[in-house]
């Protein structure tokens, strides 16, 4: 059952885990997807599932889903990290790296709970109905649901505190992060949602007396986050219990990162690289790639890694525990930075003017399995790789990723083209920060195009699915396509476009497409002729 593992807090000396540190072993999925073994799965982040919430939700159309997927024989759904979404709804700049995103709260689950009233869901609906299908305003929907869920807590309230113990034994097990993140939130909100830095300095600064008097002023707030993240966990773990029943696992994701306003960063800076006044010298991002020609500036705060390692880098294996109560593997984004990290000026308006700066390398991984057990997975080692990133992955046994889109830059053998592949990898046509592979395609020049057809020997006709079959058909042991990729969906459906602020992570797939049966026959039919 593993070893029993409990560290107090650095600010307030509480206990993080009531419980003991659950092992790899103790988790349903773990015996039954085994090794990565020969399979495939579709990339979809639960915001983007259809229905008339505005936003995907945990409900019924994500039970849908999962059917899906196992119609079509997949054994793995990959998500994007399922935090709360910071500024621009990003979930790789979140509030915490604890929390669940309140957001995907199905709220019909709450009316047959008895905590809402049907009419106050259809006066959420009615709000979310005023705007785009396809694309969601993550502001309007996050003001929308925290309205609805308020009434729900009142309701849940009123009820007499049902389904009580089942509330406090969740708050126990999770008052480590829970009670900073509730704390945060409610200030945040107190403060019209600016960052902790922009606060009052006794509360910047967490002065005891301050902190002492915020919980008591915003008790009621805290509860109702409280409340909140009980109802994710719970929703998400019948969630999750629906895909394992069916044989999906769930891929989910771990940035290296966190966000500077966020709940992490304000109670627990002395884990971070950061001034007497909360700010930092430098932050994190990536110089100039594939992805911009300035690099991308990420603004998150660097790790005190001297720190880290003195507490035996605890906080990562609280943080990696946490998102194995969600999941089943974990893809590690940015790997790159844990072999050497780009440390850019916090005043340079890009990335152009960081440094490479040596990351902890094999230690946060051993830190993780002492405890964990062996966790399954991937490592995202796109961007500027090196040999010693290389050297690093495979020291630790981890799957590197190949991007199809990648390696048409006319060189034979380009790593990132299918029949290169080496099994031990996870194979995507493209990642959420790719443009679709139509719109990729159909951005090509010509010349370009004449490469992809004479690969694939294929036509522009259907050139998206020659993609995925060839992928499908290659040795890597994992194979993930978008789910804008399976509809052959243009640059209008893309998720993510990196260095940019405005208008990402908001896409929507259409409750036509999750009803195709001909898209879902065809997966299926292609990943057993594949023996995926």
């Amino acid at each position: 059952m593993g070893t029993s593992f409990r560290a107090p807090c650095v600010q307030c000396g509480r206990l993080w885990w009531e419980r003991g540190v659950r092992r790899r072993d103790d988790f349903e999925m773990g015996e039954m997807m085994g090794a990565w073994e020969r399979s495939s799965g579709v990339l979809l982040h639960p915001t983007s599932l259809p229905g008339p919430d505005g936003v995907g939700s945990l409900g019924r159309y994500a039970r849908r889903w999962i059917e899906r997927l196992a119609e079509g024989g997949q054994r793995w759904w990959q998500v994007l990290p399922l935090n709360p979404p910071g500024h621009g709804g990003s979930p790789y700049s979140a509030s915490s790296a604890f929390a669940g995103n309140p957001m995907l709260i199905d709220g019909e689950q709450l009316v047959e709970a008895g905590w809402l009233s049907g009419a106050d869901l259809n006066v959420y609906r009615r709000v979310c109905a005023a705007g785009s299908t396809e694309r969601f305003d993550v502001e309007v929907i996050r003001e929308a649901k925290r309205e609805l869920l308020v009434q729900a807590f009142e309701g849940w309230k009123e009820a007499g505190g049902v389904s009580e113990a089942s509330f406090q034994e969740f708050t126990k097990t999770h008052a480590g992060w829970l009670e900073d993140f509730a704390l945060y939130t409610a200030l945040k909100h107190r403060h019209e949602g600016r960052g902790w830095q922009q606060w009052p300095a006794p509360l910047v600064r967490r002065e005891p007396e301050a902190i002492a008097e915020a919980q008591r002023g915003l008790s009621v707030a805290m509860e109702q986050v409280r409340f909140e993240q009980w109802v994710f966990a719970e929703q998400w773990a019948k969630l999750k219990r629906y895909a394992a029943e069916r044989g999906v696992g769930v891929l989910g994701d771990v940035p290296i990162f966190v966000a500077m306003d966020s709940a992490e960063v304000w109670a627990q800076r002395d884990l971070f690289e950061l001034g007497a006044d909360g700010e930092p010298e430098a932050v994190a991002g990536v110089p100039p790639d594939y992805f911009s020609k300035t690099g991308q500036r990420w603004g998150n705060p660097l790790y005190d890694w001297e720190r880290m390692a003195e507490r035996d880098y605890d906080w990562w294996v609280w943080r990696v525990q946490q998102v194995l109560r969600m999941v089943d593997a974990v893809r590690v984004d940015h790997f790159r930075g844990f072999e050497s990290y780009w440390r850019i000026p916090a005043e340079a308006p890009t990335a152009v003017d960081g440094r490479w700066e040596k990351g902890p390398g094999e230690a946060v991984f051993e830190a993780i399995e002492a405890e964990l057990g062996e966790v399954p997975m991937v490592a995202e080692d796109l961007g500027i790789i090196t040999d010693k990133v290389r050297q690093l992955r495979d020291d630790l046994g981890l799957m590197g990723m190949r991007v199809m889109q990648f390696g048409f830059d006319g060189t034979e053998d380009h790593p990132f083209l299918p029949h290169t592949y080496p099994r031990h990898c996870a194979a995507y046509t493209g990642t959420h920060d790719n443009d679709t592979t139509r719109g990729w395609y159909e951005g090509l020049d010509e010349l370009g195009k004449h490469g992809v057809r004479t690969y694939l020997s294929h036509g522009d006709e259907g050139i998206v699915w020659a993609m995925i079959e060839r992928l499908w058909a290659s040795k890597a042991d994992l194979v993930v396509v978008p789910v804008q990729d399976l509809f052959e969906l243009g640059s209008e459906a893309r998720m993510n476009v990196p260095g940019r602020a405005e208008d990402n992570w908001n896409w929507r797939m259409s409750e036509a497409m999750l009803e195709d049966e001909t898209v879902y026959m065809r997966l299926g039919e292609l990943t057993k002729e594949s023996k995926r």
